[in-house]
């Protein structure tokens, strides 16, 4: 036992590595082979034609095809508020001030509501009944309700709303791990507050912007509860998850539905492949964090 030890030592496996096995096991069957097992059945369409038969139906379909765009539609513009809005107010908030922990819970308190929770609030708030439209109504701004919700908008505040604090605590993370003598450097020079913003912080900040908006793009992307309550399903927020359990569980098209689910994959890899390799052109140094 202890010569294969030494064997195994001399070949760089050792105890510690040993420890990654219950891990590696636990990716293998929860995610690696579902994955693997969903990309083979996209391949075997239950009506025959061939391996790629059901991509053909897929992109031949006008209805199903443009739920990529849908999803797109609502997904980009999402992310990037999110990312956008997240940048200043992390700005202001990475230093140490009174009442920080307090605004920053209220900032984050929209991850505890949940996707159900936020969209009821939504109807209540922004529905034709809703607070908004009544008090437009009372003081005579419109004349009739004002429609957001149960179409594109009301999709839209939802994803803004659950993908903010996402957003914002993973920019503000990466801002607090900049090193704060860098700017204090440029300061002393002469420079003002947007000089060093524009020149060093942002630039160190743009590995972690590019990673923030890969993740808060794909929590937006694989919107669905969001786009039945506060959406129109059937109609301009029939997203592409939609089209997916429609195959799965209206037509019991398991097939048909790993190939949407294939095709959401691929568009997401594609934008994410897209936002790294920007990314990388602008900038290539290291993050400036602390450690």
């Amino acid at each position: 036992m202890s010569a294969l030890r030494h064997r195994l030592a001399d070949r760089g496996v050792d105890r510690q590595l040993l420890l990654l096995v219950p891990a590696a096991a636990f990716v293998l069957i929860l995610f690696v082979y579902p994955f693997a097992y969903g990309v083979g059945l996209s391949f075997q369409p239950a009506e025959g034609g061939g391996p790629f038969a059901d991509y053909q139906r897929f992109f031949g379909d006008a209805y199903d095809r443009d739920t990529i765009w849908t999803t797109l539609g609502l997904s980009l513009p999402a992310a990037l508020l999110n990312v956008g809005a997240s940048v200043p107010i992390a700005y202001r908030m990475r230093g140490r001030f009174r009442g920080k922990r307090a605004l920053t819970a209220v900032l984050v308190v929209p991850i505890t509501l949940g996707t159900v929770l936020t969209a009821q609030g939504l109807l209540n708030f922004l529905g034709p009944k809703g607070w908004f439209n009544r008090t437009l109504l009372a003081i005579g701004l419109v004349d009739s309700p004002v429609r957001l919700t149960n179409n594109y908008w009301g999709v839209f505040f939802s994803l803004v709303i659950t993908g903010f604090p996402f957003a914002f605590l993973l920019i503000l993370s990466y801002l607090s791990g900049i090193d704060p003598s860098l700017e204090r450097a440029a300061a002393t020079l002469g420079a003002s507050w947007w000089p060093r913003f524009w020149r060093i912080t942002l630039p160190l900040l743009a590995p972690g912007l590019a990673t923030t908006f890969c993740l808060t793009f794909v929590l937006a992307f694989s919107v669905f509860p969001s786009a039945i309550l506060v959406g129109d399903p059937a109609g301009e927020t029939r997203v592409i998850s939609i089209a997916a359990y429609h195959y799965a569980y209206e037509r019991y098209d398991y097939p048909m539905a790993s190939t949407v689910a294939v095709i959401m994959g691929v568009v997401e890899f594609a934008v994410i492949g897209i936002v790294l390799g920007l990314r990388s052109l602008l900038y290539t140094g290291p993050t400036g964090g602390k450690g």
